[in-house]
Formats: structure tokens, sequence, C-alpha cells
């Protein structure tokens, strides 16, 4: 893990090992006395491969540039006023850690609708804390999503940032582009939450998420790899603005993509089945509720019949079939409005 946010990153180092062979002289020997050449030692690749480099242009074309950053622990709020694209989530710089919370997925046929745990969500910091109960509680998911049975090599969009209210009683409301293994079982995701348990505010930042074999694995660690010096996952985002998102296989690798820069990847090694190719795509909100008729709202809070509400737009798969989202809700407490085959609109203010 990286000690400070401005340290500078290395990217593309490449380690060589060259076994070499002695020559010896066979001079007066006879045939069963010339030596056998030595055999280079086993080299084993996952020491020797090169690390992975991004491609030479985001998933969009764009060559990437520096990020323009605000200073450390600055709010959403502010980034926003001042046309910032990220901030550190804290005034220390650090970047933020590995954390373990609740986490909804879709296939867009099957959704994960509840789940147990003993994680309880903070409540702000101006309320007093209830009880915590030691058996658990029972988290509800809440969907609006656009899908595709898709092969590809990755997607981007247009994505709404924004800040909407989360319930003291809620875990979490957030926005995300997944690409998943045909079989749905392997998954990377990127996208904005907001959620006090991981980030421990109610501003809106970046996360990142992978699944192995259908399980899940922690927000913004457990294998990913850091590589622009400028943003990092868990780090605040301007609210009420619009960002293009990407997700790139790419050397051996799963890039993100975020604005005007590459943030990092996850690389192969993190599944022994093979992940190279999407099966199919997945856009959608999410929110995690304490209940079936959450007070959380998604999006930013607006109906899709708002012109305002939040969206998802200009959707783009790369070396894909032509984009046609499939667009739903799963929930009557939010609703989900298809303006073009790449975009549509969503969220809503919750039942209450």
């Amino acid at each position: 893990m990286l000690k400070s946010r401005r340290g500078l990153l290395a990217a593309g180092i490449t380690a060589a090992v060259v076994g070499s062979i002695g020559v010896v002289s066979t001079l007066n020997a006879g045939a069963e006395q010339i030596p056998v050449p030595a055999v280079a030692p086993a080299v084993d690749p996952a020491v020797t491969a090169p690390e992975p480099t991004p491609p030479t242009t985001l998933p969009w074309g764009a060559e990437p540039e520096d990020l323009q950053t605000g200073r450390d622990g600055a709010s959403s709020r502010s980034l926003k006023a001042s046309g910032l694209d990220a901030a550190a989530p804290d005034a220390s710089g650090e970047q933020a850690g590995e954390e373990y919370a609740p986490k909804g997925a879709t296939t867009g046929r099957t959704f994960r609708t509840t789940e147990q745990t003993t994680v309880i969500p903070p409540v702000p910091p101006s309320l007093v804390k209830s009880a915590v109960p030691a058996d658990g509680e029972t988290v509800f998911f809440h969907y609006n999503v656009g899908a595709q049975p898709a092969v590809t090599e990755g997607v981007y969009a247009n994505m709404t940032i924004a800040k909407p209210t989360l319930d003291k009683a809620d875990y979490h409301t957030l926005a995300e582009l997944a690409v998943q293994s045909a079989d749905t079982l392997q998954v990377v995701e990127v996208g904005w939450t907001v959620d006090r348990t991981v980030n421990g505010d109610d501003d809106p930042h970046l996360f990142v998420f992978h699944w192995v074999d259908g399980k899940p694995t922690c927000y913004n660690g457990c294998g990913f790899v850091q590589y622009s010096a400028n943003i990092r996952p868990g780090d605040t985002l301007p609210q009420d603005t619009v960002k293009k998102v990407g997700l790139q296989y790419s050397g051996g690798a799963w890039w993100v993509a975020y604005d005007s820069e590459w943030v990092g990847y996850y690389p192969d090694k993190l599944w022994s089945s093979g992940f190279a190719k999407t099966g199919n795509i997945q856009i959608f909100g999410e929110v995690a509720a304490a209940s079936l008729k959450p007070c959380t709202q998604m999006g930013n809070g607006l109906t899709p019949e708002d012109t305002t509400a939040a969206r998802f737009s200009s959707v783009t798969y790369l070396n894909g079939p032509t984009v046609d989202l499939a667009v739903r809700s799963t929930t009557e407490a939010y609703a989900a409005s298809k303006l073009t085959a790449r975009t549509f609109r969503y969220g809503g203010p919750g039942v209450c």
C-alpha cells in the first residue's frame, strides 16, 4: 500500500532474467568426455513477467492527461465549485484502505436480493448511534439496471456523479459499470458510492470491486494495483457532475479509467480460470438498505421523468456488438427509463 497520496509511481517496470551457458573447450576430449552445456535455471513467469502497462489511449480514444485534484480532504461540494476532478479522502493525504462491506450484484437476469451481515452502517455524526444487534442484519438490494449479453473487451459511459441522501439505517447508494464473464461469476466493477461504512462520510467516492468464482472480495483493494499518482479508489469525487468512466482489458489486466487518467488495474492472476473478455455488461444504480422500502435516494434523488435525473449515457463497447441495453427496475422504490439504446435515466427519492 502507498503511504502518501502524492508519491510518484513507476509504471511498466520490467524485470529481465538472462540465463547464460558457459563455453567449454572439447579439444583432445573423447566423445564421452564432451561436457553437456549447462542448463539455464527454470524461470518463474510470475516473477519475471513485466508489469502490465495501459493502452496508449483511454477507452474513449483520448490520450491520458493529469487530473486536476483538490486539497486533501476536500468535500464533493467544494470540488464541484472549483471545477476539480477528485481529492484524497481525508486531510492526511493517505489513500483509502480496503474495506469489507455489503455489495450487491446483478447479471441482468438474476439479482443478489439479500445478504446477511454483521456490518452495521454508522449513522451520521450528528445522530446518536443505536445499539448493534449481535446476530447481524439483513441487507436488501434495490437496482435500476441497463444490461446486455455482449462479448467485448470493455465498456465506457458518461456517468452522473451525485450526492444522494443515505438514510441512517441503510448501507450505501451507488452507481457503477460492471464487466462480467459469460457465466457471470467473474466480475470487475467501477463507480461511485455514498457509504459511511466504507468511506466515513456522506460524499460520493470512487470505488472498485471484483468477484472471483461468484464470491465477493472487498472495496478498493484485494488485488487491485494502483497506477495513477493523482487518483485512487476511495477518493472523493465532485458531486453534480458528469464524468467518463470505463473498463478495458489490455495486456493481461482489466484497467480502470476515470475522466482523463488510468487509475489502475486488476491483473489476470486473480482469476485462475481466466477472464479476458466479457460475456455480459451491467450498468446500474444500487441501494443497499435495511428494508424493502428504503428512505435512501438513488442517483441524484430525482425520478426519471425529470430531465435532470441521474443518467448513464453514450454507453459504448470496445470491440463488441451494437449497444442495445435492456433497462429495468427490480424495485418499486426507484424507477428507470430508457431514452435510447445507449442511454437511460434512473433513480428516485425512495419511499419517504
